[in-house]
């Protein structure tokens, strides 16, 4: 079974965001963990637009990259540019993969506006997953 780790800032809205989506389309065919170069808690809008589309993530946890350090991957996800950036050095052989999303709990606008920036990016997340999950089978 592939271990795969999908790593942003802070652990609490994107990578959290795409570990759901891979958990839930790689099920069985891959273990998926996330991790942030800090942590940040989980964010509970991330919750609960997740939810909106029918996957809950209310039970992960905001976990650092030191966590893992013993975990052999397969792959390496970096879902933001800081983290890419920043990653402390990552003994793996694993492929690593990158793609920016933008931050929605850093959105500042309207209530109605941060609503639609979080499923803007979730939905990207969702594709970006989805399509991800297509070459892994």
């Amino acid at each position: 079974m592939k271990n795969i780790l999908v790593l942003c800032t802070g652990n609490s809205c994107r990578s959290q965001m795409a570990h759901g989506y891979l958990k839930r389309l790689l099920k069985g065919k891959a273990t998926v963990f996330s991790a942030g170069v800090e942590t940040h808690g989980l964010n509970q809008d991330a919750v609960k637009y997740m939810a909106e589309d029918g996957v809950d993530i209310s039970d992960h946890q905001s976990n650092h990259i030191d966590e893992y350090m013993d975990v052999q991957f397969d792959l390496i996800l970096t879902v933001c540019d800081h983290a890419n950036e920043t990653c402390p050095y990552f003994p793996s052989t694993a492929e690593k993969v990158h793609q920016n999303f933008e931050d929605p709990s850093k959105f500042q606008g309207s209530m109605e506006k941060k609503e639609a920036k979080f499923r803007e990016v979730r939905d990207q997340i969702k594709n970006y997953c989805h399509n991800l999950a297509q070459k892994l089978n």
